[in-house]
């Protein structure tokens, strides 16, 4: 590690003020962030700490929509969206361990966007919209490739709000020793249709699956998908699998998130 100082805020405005400083990042739950920091991969001169901002934390209904701060841990999810979104309760059980579960938040997760993150498949299935201390981002807008969102220089990701579908489900193939998702797949019916989010494959990062949405919207069944397949030109290819292996792999998940789905 090297020298930084530590800045902990206690609410958005503060937190804004503090990454108006020269060489200012944000840390979140810090589960991506501290590796980068301890491999001197990145070398910020400040850091400010979102933890202590309980605005930015805690889950709320909005209607037909969950809206969920940025603060919030991957455990409280796990906790307070059994009931009201189980595909997203069961996607936060099954990130990481324990350890990172207590500490991770959702706005961290979105902010920084890797490949193979959970949430933004999430969050782009259910087309969500990403709430920050300046504006609110549709989901689709949002996500602009491998660790490349909307976001400009200092701004936070304060909530997000995900509709909550008729029936949704997601799978993922995890690679064992990290947990992250070789491939996965969230799956998210509504009335007016269903979306597909596909996470861990692209080298663009998390995409929609449009082929597979407009069968399953259709027809609900996993046999809808039969036929089609994404192409493995453009995957990620690496000693985990090639890009082969992970397109037939989003076919094969998509299927099975449909049948589980409920």
């Amino acid at each position: 590690m090297y020298n930084f100082e530590l800045v902990k805020p206690s609410s958005v405005a503060e937190a804004v003020e503090a990454l108006g400083r020269e060489e200012a990042q944000a840390l979140g739950g810090g589960q991506t962030l501290i590796p980068t920091l301890k491999q001197r991969l990145a070398s910020p001169e400040v850091l400010v700490s979102l933890t202590g901002i309980d605005e930015i934390k805690g889950i709320s209904r909005e209607g037909d929509a969950l809206k969920i701060g940025g603060g919030t841990t991957h455990a409280a999810i796990v906790a307070e969206t059994a009931g009201s979104y189980p595909a997203l309760s069961a996607l936060a059980a099954r990130i990481g361990d324990p350890a990172v579960r207590n500490r991770g938040t959702i706005g961290g997760s979105l902010a920084n966007n890797d490949p193979s993150a959970c949430y933004p498949a999430a969050t782009l299935a259910s087309g969500g919209t990403v709430v920050t201390d300046r504006r609110e981002i549709a989901a689709d807008d949002f996500f602009q490739g491998m660790f490349t969102t909307a976001l400009e220089e200092g701004e936070i990701v304060t909530a997000v709000k995900l509709p909550i579908p008729q029936a949704a489900n997601y799978q993922k193939f995890a690679q064992p020793a990290s947990r992250f998702p070789l491939v996965g797949v969230f799956v998210a019916r509504f009335a007016e249709g269903v979306r597909v989010a596909v996470t861990g494959a692209s080298n663009d990062g998390v995409f929609r699956w449009s082929e597979a949405e407009e069968k399953l919207s259709g027809s609900f069944a996993p046999e809808a998908v039969d036929g089609l397949s994404v192409s493995g030109d453009n995957m990620i290819s690496d000693l985990h699998g090639s890009g082969a292996y992970r397109a037939h792999l989003v076919g094969v998940l998509t299927k099975r998130a449909v049948a589980a789905a409920k």
